[in-house]
């Protein structure tokens, strides 16, 4: 399987999960999905606090090649798909957890 491919499939499979990643880890996500598909941050920083929060990730991500980011998606995905992508929703493990308790 080529690269491109396995980028997206991984990518496919990232937006599946069914529990979110941290903040973190959606930012270090998001910003080498850009940088593979998009090469170095091409727009002009904006104002808003999350946007600004997605723009200085992607910026941290200056001169890595395109191919690169791909290669660290594909691994930082597989370092969290066990934690995220069957995971059981925390509020949904903390009702549980309550609910259980006699």
């Amino acid at each position: 399987m080529s690269l491109n491919d396995q980028f997206t499939q991984v990518a496919t499979s990232v937006r599946n999960w069914k529990t979110t990643p941290s903040n973190d880890e959606n930012l270090a996500l998001y910003s080498l999905y850009k940088q593979a598909v998009f090469g170095d941050v091409n727009i002009a920083e904006p104002s808003g606090l999350v946007e600004k929060a997605k723009f200085k990730a992607w910026s941290g991500r200056k001169g890595i090649s395109q191919d690169d980011a791909k290669k660290q998606y594909i691994d930082l995905a597989e370092q969290l798909k066990s934690k995220y992508q069957n995971g059981t929703p925390p509020f949904i493990s903390f009702a549980h957890a309550v609910l259980s308790i006699s």
